[in-house]
């Protein structure tokens, strides 16, 4: 397969993943997309196509778009999603960003609508938080250039943003990182729902001196004589969330 095929195979596969994790179901199956920067081709990148739910979406559902969201390649009869956008504004203000993911996940919606600021509730997860977590202040579809680049903005140099009323997007160095992250701030979003119906809407977060404690106690991983690999380190990547939900996929 060339560069292209292999990209559009992977594409496919996280858009399944994406199912697999429960974050795009029932009503929303068909409700978002990855994107992937085309290695060594920084100006374009690769999404699905409008129609497929992620459940069923694999190579031949994949087009072809440059930075400014107009399609490129792919067949003819494919159309690009509605909010293409989203994904050409990160990815053009973002150059170290090679993938985009959207979707509609329960929990973080209702909380982007219940809830003006999501928190850290617990280490899954928890260096989204290392900035507040910024939110677009509308359930309109990114549709145009304007809107796209708002998101973008909004964004800065994080990794997640609130869509209120409508999901969420949050990049990564690649796919694993951009939907690991989405399936992370569900479970953030999740927890922050227990947390408003246990104990209302000022309920406790973990402290920013609790973030910066665990910080470093991770960071003292390596230095532990007990913990130190006989042959070499555990691989970061793939990790055990990710050949999981992939093999599930596959």
């Amino acid at each position: 397969m060339s560069e292209i095929d292999d990209v559009m195979h992977e594409v496919a596969l996280a858009n399944r993943v994406l199912f697999q994790m429960g974050l795009a179901d029932s009503s929303t199956i068909e409700r978002g997309h990855v994107s992937y920067r085309v290695p060594g081709q920084p100006d374009r990148f690769v999404i699905k196509a409008l129609g497929p739910a992620l459940s069923m979406t694999y190579k031949d559902h994949m087009v072809v778009v440059d930075m400014n969201g107009f399609k490129i390649g792919g067949p003819k009869d494919l159309n690009l999603p509605n909010e293409v956008k989203m994904h050409s504004c990160i990815l053009r203000e973002r150059p170290e960003v090679n993938s985009v993911v959207h979707v509609h996940p329960r929990y973080t919606v209702l909380m982007s609508v219940l809830q003006e600021q999501l928190g850290p509730m617990c280490i899954e997860g928890m260096q989204l938080f290392a900035q507040p977590l910024p939110m677009f202040p509308s359930p309109r579809l990114i549709i145009r250039e304007e809107d796209g680049s708002e998101v973008a903005k909004l964004l800065g140099n994080r990794e997640a943003i609130l869509l209120q009323g409508h999901g969420a997007a949050t990049v990564g160095a690649d796919m694993e990182d951009s939907v690991t992250n989405m399936l992370l701030l569900e479970e953030q979003a999740r927890m922050n729902y227990l947390a408003f119906c246990a104990a209302g809407k000022d309920h406790s977060v973990i402290s920013p001196e609790q973030r910066a404690a665990f910080i470093q106690n991770m960071r003292m991983l390596g230095e532990q004589e007990h913990l130190k690999p006989e042959l070499a380190p555990t691989p970061r990547k793939p990790s055990g969330i990710w050949l999981h939900y992939a093999a599930l996929a596959e």
